[in-house]
């Protein structure tokens, strides 16, 4: 196009058409959506502290106090980009002049939309990380819940894709929530990091006014100050701390997601999905797709993509104030928060109401080869033999009857144990039928696995147990925190209006 062209098509003053729909009117909606109400709590926080230093007297503290109160923030909220204004900032502060005049300008005394806006953005997260938390939480304590209810059902675990051993049902619940928790903890441990106050770096070099820094983050609720005024509008490890965590949260759940969906095959049987989570099919009507789990897994990837897509936009950027990584990214933080909030949501659904088919699960557990490590085990334990014979006798049983076409463990005949360990030792290996059976037997697999975290159902119960206690302890820190925000901005609002009179 030429420059003619160009004019027509985006004007020749701010905003251009191009940049109002590429970059503007994006940025103004994410705005109004996610950020209205910390920016209130922001101008409400600089108020008390601008009085309470002394910047500001009386008279036009109360009348800020009033411009503040009377906004109307369902309007603002529900406001178009016009162009008028460059971004919501600069709208609230028209409307903020608007009702209290000129003296309303003194709010932004001894500040930057530089700090204001990182300050924002982390104020947005952690109530972004609790709503994480919150869905994550549910989750966990509903895994839990199962391996406390599964810790005896019989199972079969694989490895390689392939019949591994048998274990609990209760064991692998308990390991997919160990998992979780770790991911929650990682989530928390991005909340602390982001819980400190870049207000008072200004827009870059901090400010030549008498102000409370530490107030300023005491009214706004952070747990300490970026002490450093440069670092407060510059750094970015907050919001990559936070995207690390929701990316491997979401990641270490898709995999999960995976197992369940081969499991509901009826090639597999094991698991049969609730009314509420499958649909049909518009051709087959026998179909009952668990597309819930399906769904799960793909937006369990975007989620991951958008967290990712933060950490993108962060690569081979200057460190300094710029929107690469504070307008423009934080729309991807947020996203990976719905997405992963949603998702956790309806797995507690899909896994808290599955059916478990509790007698195939078992039946393929007692007739596999899958306990062939016990009876190895056995084997050294009872027989003498080096875990090296051990497995030697074992492997070669297990080819004799691959190659007879046996496929039930039972029928193994314990003759035929004492022979191969003969050929193999060299000597006679005193086990009776009674001990080899007991080692073919997948009951006695699980049983005897008492070692700590083992799939026995003692271990599975103790261990469910446990993360009970755990789960209570995470709702206790995400309600701590909700409750302490929420105090927070209540306060804020009280001390505007005394402010008033």
């Amino acid at each position: 196009m030429n420059r003619d062209e160009i004019v027509q098509r985006d004007g020749d003053t701010f905003p251009g058409e191009s940049y109002t729909t590429a970059v503007l009117r994006p940025a103004y909606n994410e705005a109004k959506r996610m950020l209205l109400p910390s920016m209130i709590q922001i101008h409400r926080a600089h108020l008390v502290m601008l009085h309470d230093a002394g910047i500001l007297g009386d008279a036009e503290a109360a009348k800020i106090a009033e411009s503040i109160d009377e906004l109307d923030l369902d309007a603002l909220a529900a406001s178009e980009y016009t162009g008028e204004f460059e971004d919501l900032f600069f709208t609230v502060e028209h409307e903020m002049m608007r009702i209290g005049g000129e003296v309303t300008g003194s709010l932004h005394t001894a500040r930057s939309r530089n700090d204001m806006g990182m300050t924002l953005y982390r104020m947005v997260m952690r109530r972004q990380l609790i709503r994480v938390l919150d869905a994550a939480g549910e989750l966990y304590e509903t895994l839990v819940r199962l391996g406390a209810e599964h810790a005896d059902t019989l199972s079969l675990e694989h490895t390689h894709t392939q019949p591994a051993q048998p274990s609990v049902l209760g064991h692998r619940f308990l390991a997919i929530a160990d998992v979780l928790g770790r991911d929650i903890r990682r989530v928390q441990q991005a909340y602390e990091s982001l819980d400190f106050s870049p207000m008072g770096g200004a827009a870059l070099t901090g400010t030549g006014f008498a102000i409370d820094r530490e107030n300023m983050a005491r009214l706004l609720g952070f747990g300490g100050l970026v002490e450093n005024s440069y670092d407060a509008v510059a750094a970015t490890d907050y919001i990559a701390h936070s995207a690390i965590a929701l990316q491997l949260m979401a990641i270490d759940t898709g995999r999960s997601c995976v197992d369940f969906l081969t499991w509901c095959t009826a090639e597999f049987g094991l698991y049969r999905v609730a009314a509420p989570y499958v649909q049909i099919s518009s051709i087959m009507p026998q179909k009952r797709n668990p597309v819930s789990i399906e769904h799960s897994r793909s937006l369990l990837s975007a989620a991951s993509a958008s967290a990712a897509t933060v950490l993108t936009m962060m690569h081979n950027t200057p460190f300094g104030d710029i929107v690469d990584t504070e307008d423009d990214l934080q729309p991807y933080a947020w996203r990976a928060v719905d997405t992963l909030t949603d998702v956790l949501h309806l797995l507690t659904g899909v896994l808290g109401t599955i059916q478990v088919n509790t007698d195939v699960m078992r039946e393929r557990a007692l007739a596999s080869f899958a306990n062939a490590t016990e009876l190895a085990d056995t084997l050294v334990r009872d027989g003498g033999l080096t875990f090296t014979q051990a497995h030697s006798v074992v492997s070669r049983i297990v080819r004799e009857a691959d190659a007879a076409g046996t496929t039930d463990v039972r029928e193994v005949s314990p003759e035929r144990v004492r022979e191969v360990a003969h050929e193999v030792t060299g000597r006679e290996v005193v086990l009776s039928a009674e001990d080899i059976a007991r080692a073919l037997d997948a009951d006695n697999f699980v049983a005897v696995r008492t070692s700590t975290g083992g799939a026995a159902p003692s271990e599975v119960a103790r261990m469910a147990a446990a993360r009970q206690g755990t789960a209570q302890e995470f709702r206790s820190w995400r309600d701590a925190r909700r409750d302490h925000l929420d105090a927070v901005a209540e306060r804020l609002v009280a001390a505007t209006a005394a402010l008033r009179g």
